[in-house]
């Protein structure tokens, strides 16, 4: 189930700002067609803290019914920082859902044995399968490789979406001694290749939202491992970098929101407060990396 890249999706508002869940299905339906392996909804991408609870529930019904027809797996992005609350809307979450994307304690930053504590508790209650979110540089709680390998020996933990802002120690010796029946998945775009060709088993990319055949050939070509396959991934790792570096030169998503609108595939390229679209010449330097 978490292998290859998964598109964390954008969540497409309409030109009165309601969220445009036909745009949704679209874009869900392109993605998968062009080569991910599965969706993310209602992920840091998807502007999810903007969103009522009306609004989210809608938009996992669109990308479960899109996950449906294309049998393709569905995780779904739960916030919370602590553990009765987080646990609460683990419960609540619908038929159609594959695993839950959750977050490191934001803020509070309670240590590694709480961390431990917290997805442990949130693995009993959960109906579905558990994906740790290290995004350090956003909770302030550092976890180590050893804790998440810890963490890994639980049936329900599935797996961590790593994004420590690189390729750094921890990273490497999680990856060169991966648990039996746990996913290592790349989250920071500009350097999936190198953690792809370390032995990650995908990742969850909001730069797939464009070249997503691109970014599942990279995926498949750092699996395959031979000569002729190394060769093509560098070249895609190199390729695909430039263009995440356009896609974040301002604050995720708003620069992929003005590309999938220059594009057509959503109807406008509108975020909510407190952040702002995209600027044009931005968004213009994206488009020019994107033809490069």
């Amino acid at each position: 189930m978490l292998t290859g890249i998964h598109v964390p999706l954008i969540t497409p508002f309409d030109a009165a700002g309601a969220v445009a869940v036909d745009a949704v299905e679209k874009l869900g339906r392109h993605m998968l067609d062009e080569g991910a392996s599965g969706l993310v909804a209602l992920g840091t991408t998807g502007e999810v803290a903007a969103l009522t609870p009306e609004e989210r529930a809608r938009v996992i019904e669109a990308c479960a019914r899109v996950c449906e027809e294309r049998q393709a797996p569905l995780t779904v992005g739960v916030t919370g920082n602590d553990t009765r609350t987080t646990a609460a809307a683990l419960r609540e979450l619908p038929a159609g859902v594959s695993a839950a994307l959750v977050t490191v304690p934001y803020f509070l930053r309670p240590g590694e044995r709480g961390v431990v504590a917290h997805f442990e508790a949130l693995a009993e209650e959960s109906p579905v399968p558990l994906v740790i979110y290290h995004i350090p540089y956003r909770t302030g709680q550092a976890v180590g490789a050893a804790t998440l390998r810890r963490l890994a020996a639980h049936p329900r933990i599935a797996g961590v979406k790593y994004a420590t802002g690189g390729v750094d120690q921890d990273a490497i010796d999680l990856v060169g001694d991966v648990p039996e029946g746990f996913a290592v998945l790349g989250g920071d775009d500009a350097v999936i290749s190198p953690l792809l060709a370390l032995g990650a088993a995908g990742g969850i990319l909001a730069s797939a939202h464009l070249e997503t055949r691109s970014f599942a050939d990279l995926a498949d070509a750092w699996r395959a491992g031979d000569a002729g396959d190394v060769a093509r991934a560098r070249d895609l790792g190199r390729r695909l970098a430039r263009l995440s570096a356009a896609l974040f030169a301002e604050p995720n998503p708003t620069v992929i929101k003005g590309v999938l609108h220059a594009q057509g595939l959503i109807p406008t390229p509108d975020v909510r407060l407190p952040l702002l679209p995209a600027a044009e010449e931005t968004v213009s330097r994206a488009l020019a990396a994107l033809r490069a």
